[in-house]
C-alpha cells in the first residue's frame, strides 16, 4: 500500500493551539427501568427486561459508550442480586474465589437495550460528560425497585442488597407468617 501525502495544513505535524483545565463540575444523568419475576416458592428471580437511559453530554463515540452503559449496568446488577464477600465466624472467607462468588453470568442477564441522550454540558468546550457510571449507580436503585414492587403483596417494603434468591425466600415466608399475601398463589410475582 502506498503512502498517501498529509494534507499542507498537517505536513508539519500536530501542535496544541489550546488547552482547557475543568475546574466546575459536571454530572452526567440517566435513567433505569427493568422487569422481574419472582417464584415466591424459591425466591428464585430472573430479570427479563433491562432499559438505561444515559446523558453523556456530547457523545463521541457511541459504541464505546453503550458497551461501558452495559457493563456498568452488568456491574450494578451483580451488586444488587449476588455479589456478596461471605467471611465464616474466624474470618476466614468463604467466597474466595470465582467459583464460589455470586456475579453476574451472561445466561442470567437479558439483552439490554440502552439509549443515548445528549445534552451538551457548559463546562468544557467539547460539551462532554462522564459516560458508562451512570449503568452502574442506577442499576442498583432500579432493580431493588423493582424487588419492592413485586413484593409489595406481602407488605414487604425493603431489601437489603444482594437480593439473594434465599433473601428473598426469607423475607416472603416471613411476611406470608404475618399475614397471607393475597397473590400466595400466583406462580410468579413480577414488577414493571
Amino acid at each position: 500500500m502506498e503512502k498517501q501525502p498529509l494534507p499542507d495544513n498537517l505536513a508539519k505535524g500536530l501542535a496544541i493551539v489550546t488547552d482547557n483545565e475543568m475546574h466546575d463540575p459536571v454530572f452526567p444523568n440517566g435513567c433505569a427501568v427493568c422487569e422481574i419475576e419472582i417464584d415466591p416458592m424459591t425466591g428464585c428471580l430472573v430479570l427479563t427486561r433491562y432499559t438505561s437511559v444515559d446523558d453523556v453530554g456530547r457523545c463521541i463515540n457511541s459504541l464505546i459508550v453503550h458497551g461501558q452503559t452495559h457493563g456498568a449496568v452488568v456491574q450494578g446488577v451483580g451488586q444488587a442480586l449476588w455479589e456478596q464477600f461471605v467471611v465464616d465466624d474466624a474470618c476466614q472467607p468463604l467466597t474466595g474465589s470465582f467459583m464460589d462468588y455470586g456475579m453476574p453470568r451472561a445466561h442470567l442477564l437479558p439483552s439490554i437495550k440502552s439509549e443515548i441522550v445528549e445534552v451538551l454540558s457548559p463546562t468544557n468546550p467539547l460539551g462532554i460528560k462522564a459516560g458508562g457510571e451512570g449503568g452502574t449507580t442506577g442499576a442498583l436503585a432500579a432493580i431493588v425497585s423493582a424487588i419492592v414492587d413485586a413484593l409489595k403483596p406481602y407488605g414487604i417494603v425493603h431489601l437489603d442488597m444482594p437480593a439473594t434468591p434465599y433473601r428473598l425466600w426469607q423475607a416472603i415466608e416471613s411476611a406470608k407468617a404475618k399475614t397471607p399475601a393475597k397473590s400466595a398463589n400466583s406462580l410468579y410475582i413480577s414488577s414493571r
